[in-house]
């Protein structure tokens, strides 16, 4: 008899639905993928389709189990990126602008439409605002959802849900109305300020024209909130039908894509760094990267999202920042450049980047130099090509380059790379300032994951940067990892929470930083916060 103990985590990433079957010390066993459509209707516009989403989690779900009996699948959870999901008052799809396309019923995350409504709530400046760092993000959904109030006035009163895009994924899998409360306090401005209160901030709603939500008990937005892991339900008849799974297979409330990278990696062990979660800053690096920290006292921090109560981490309160484009970025600058263009035709982008890499090698070695970041003395990059999310939360912010040449060599884009890979890096250094600054201790390590850790270098320079060591898990899927653990959660195979976080985290490889350049990075990271005050200089005398 087959005694095994399996676990599905599924995630929705900003490109494509990923799943995996992972066992009870969580490693990944199997895993599938299915690329997601995306439209891009007009400038910083970006819709999907909540049936596209969901039938590449039916398809990635069947992949990975093919191979397994049902009844050693005792969990399932799901994570996604925080876009928002519109429904009609039967569930059906409802288009999100003037498409007229009902299958384009998602405003992602990256969807810039929102600007005026952000700007609209963060001039009213109602006390809730201090719980993400002072303004709400129009990356966030209570702006998304003032846009369409505004733009789409008759069909407004058609519409029947509105879902987190991690929460619309529970209710097909059981359909169960449940929300997580990872979902809400961090997109969705739901107060959750004091352990043991919670619920919706009705004069919140009310100051910014969205008081008609409260209506019906918050039928449209969620009225029963659990926190992620709990169970909200088991597979329908009809879903555990498609899958071959067996009905009322649990599955646990969803947490949005970045975090279950967080809690995937959080209890990740690696040789003489400590384990203490508040030392630990996680780093989740895909198109965009989320900064994760925890902390056992709420820390509030200008320009950055929280203290969110267990949002991650049951009874942990959670910061989390951020920057808006990461992968996005070294893709356009890679896609930019002539070098770039002409490599492309050749290679694969995972290709161009080794190249590029090899490059920076070759030209640091025939200027004697002992480590390629000293190659960009004269080269700097401010990486806000779509805007700062933290800790400026500025979305008004700009790229920056400074160094420039005539110049359409291969060298010239490696270089043009390696200081965008600064950039982020100086970017993360930021982000540390600002929460050790606020409160919290100074970090010990740094722990990451995400589709550009695939770059090397990315992750040295990281760790240089701040001067601390990083831990890179050696299971290479710690988001879906973090949602297998959501499913375990659910399954109760675990005491708690902290028990599956413990048993699945894995261990991790240490990359220490280059103390030998530690002068130089702290020379750089000077230049980075002279380009902010260069900017907002700029800004003032155009204005």
């Amino acid at each position: 008899m087959n005694n095994k103990v399996y676990f599905i985590g599924v995630d929705v990433g900003s490109g494509s639905v990923r799943a995996a079957l992972v066992d009870d010390k969580g490693h990944v066993l199997k895993t599938s993928v299915k690329e997601l459509q995306t439209w891009k209707p007009k400038v910083d516009y970006y819709e999907q389709s909540s049936n596209d989403v969901w039938d590449s989690c039916i398809f990635v779900i069947k992949n990975v189990i093919e191979d397994v009996s049902a009844a050693n699948i005792k969990g399932i959870g799901f994570d996604a990126t925080c876009s928002l999901v519109v429904l009609d008052k039967n569930g059906n799809p409802v288009a999100v602008s003037n498409s007229n396309n009902n299958e384009q019923n998602i405003i992602m995350w990256m969807d810039h439409r929102a600007q005026a409504e952000a700007d609209i709530i963060n001039k009213k400046n109602h006390e809730i605002l201090k719980y993400v760092g002072g303004k709400v993000s129009l990356e966030m959904e209570i702006p998304k959802l003032l846009w369409l109030k505004k733009h789409l006035p008759t069909k407004w009163a058609q519409f029947g849900h509105f879902f987190d895009l991690p929460d619309f994924l529970t209710w097909k899998a059981t359909g169960s109305l449940s929300r997580s409360l990872c979902s809400l306090v961090c997109k969705w401005n739901y107060d959750c300020s004091s352990v043991g209160k919670h619920g919706w901030n009705v004069s919140y709603l009310s100051d910014i024209g969205l008081n008609d939500l409260a209506e019906n008990n918050f039928e449209k937005i969620g009225n029963k909130v659990l926190m992620p892991g709990e169970k909200c339900g088991g597979l329908t008849v009809e879903v555990a039908h498609i899958l071959g799974l067996a009905t009322g297979t649990p599955v646990a409330s969803s947490i949005i894509d970045a975090h279950a990278g967080g809690l995937g990696m959080i209890g990740s062990h690696g040789e003489g760094i400590d384990k203490n979660m508040s030392s630990r800053l996680g780093l989740i690096c895909g198109t965009s990267t989320c900064h994760m920290a925890v902390n056992d006292k709420p820390v509030i921090v200008q320009g950055i999202w929280g203290p969110y109560f267990s949002a991650m981490v049951p009874n942990m309160w959670l910061n989390e920042a951020g920057q808006s484009a990461s992968g996005m970025l070294l893709d356009y600058i890679i896609s930019s450049h002539p070098a770039g263009i002409r490599l492309l035709k050749i290679y694969n982008t995972g290709d161009v980047r080794n190249h590029l890499r090899e490059l920076l090698v070759k030209m640091a070695n025939f200027q004697g130099l002992n480590d390629v970041s000293l190659l960009t003395k004269e080269l700097h990059v401010w990486p806000d090509f779509h805007g700062n999310r933290s800790p400026l939360a500025d979305p008004y912010m700009r790229g920056m380059l400074v160094g420039l040449s005539i110049n359409d060599s291969e060298e010239n884009l490696a270089l043009l790379y390696l200081a965008t890979l600064q950039g982020l890096s100086y970017g993360t250094r930021h982000i540390i300032d600002a929460l050790t600054k606020a409160g919290y201790e100074p970090f010990k390590s740094l722990l990451i994951c995400g589709g550009i850790t695939k770059d090397p270098l990315f992750v040295q320079i990281q760790a240089d940067a701040v001067g601390l060591p990083i831990l890179k898990p050696y299971e290479k899927d710690s988001v879906l990892v973090g949602s297998a653990i959501l499913g375990a959660c659910a399954s109760s195979y675990f005491n708690n929470i902290e028990d599956a976080i413990q048993n699945m985290g894995g261990e991790a490889e240490v990359i220490h930083p280059n103390l030998n350049i530690k002068s130089f990075h702290n020379k750089k990271y000077l230049v980075f916060l002279q380009m902010f005050q260069d900017q907002l200089k700029y800004r003032t005398i155009m204005n």
